[in-house]
């Protein structure tokens, strides 16, 4: 058996130069995707060769809100479900820049719903990264716009009822239905074949940014383990045997549609 050299112990991560690694390790879960998505993230920065100075990141609250003070960039933490009017508004100020969106399914599609609508609509020019566990999970697992029917959260626990909760939102269909062109996806983060097909997604979303071509919706769908009171095995059999066939994956729609 093999033991590490000091040389070995001293190379640096492949994507560390894209990372504030003085705030390392990260808070998130075992199997929760975030870190997975940060990880395609800067697979497509470092594929794409653009100018790091060239691109901005703009957070909402809670988990995934986290990557924007993770990621080596210029970084913005907006208030809860406004970091796409932020992110409008730097674009719109700065519009060389590449902006993304970073924030979780509560975060954007709870408060933040109408202006997650209104951006689609507008055509605004960046890429929207949309981590989807169910829930609000920073918060403590409760009811989200995407918790699915039937399913227990802390606020609805003994399932999330259509006929007094109304039915959950699928903001990729959804957004898919907007006359206007755009890149709209859903993918997963449960297993390599899923993840390599999310990082793809992303870059293509970033890549169509580049050429200012269109908004574009990168919807992930995630594990929650810690408020789904699962163990990690458990969440991610449970992503792929009940989530997965409720939100279907694939790319709903491409500016070539148009």
């Amino acid at each position: 058996m093999s033991t590490p050299t000091d040389e070995t112990l001293a190379q640096e991560h492949p994507i560390a130069p894209f990372l504030r690694m003085d705030r390392m390790p990260h808070i998130w879960c075992p199997t929760c995707g975030i870190g997975t998505v940060v990880k395609c993230f800067a697979s497509a920065l470092e594929e794409t060769k653009i100018d790091l100075d060239k691109v901005s990141i703009v957070s909402g609250i809670g988990c995934t809100g986290r990557v924007a003070g993770y990621m080596k960039l210029d970084a913005f933490h907006a208030t809860h479900g406004r970091a796409i009017p932020f992110a409008t508004g730097l674009k719109l100020g700065r519009p060389e820049l590449e902006c993304v969106v970073f924030s979780g399914d509560g975060d954007l599609t709870g408060i933040g719903g109408n202006h997650f609508i209104h951006a689609a609509r507008r055509n605004v020019d960046m890429t929207v990264i949309c981590i989807n566990n169910n829930n609000y999970g920073m918060t403590g697992g409760q009811m989200a716009p995407t918790t699915m029917p039937n399913q227990r959260t802390t606020t609805s626990p003994f399932g999330r009822k259509p006929v007094t909760e109304g039915m959950p939102m699928k903001v990729a269909e959804l957004l898919a239905s907007l006359q206007t062109p755009a890149y709209i996806t859903r993918q997963a983060l449960t297993r390599p074949k899923y993840i390599n097909r999310a990082k793809k997604a992303i870059k293509k979303a970033f890549t169509y940014q580049m050429e200012h071509r269109c908004f574009s919706l990168v919807e992930l769908l995630s594990t929650c383990p810690t408020n789904w009171g699962m163990t990690p095995i458990e969440a991610l059999k449970w992503a792929e045997e009940k989530m997965m066939p409720y939100y279907e994956l694939g790319e709903y729609k491409t500016p070539e549609q148009e």
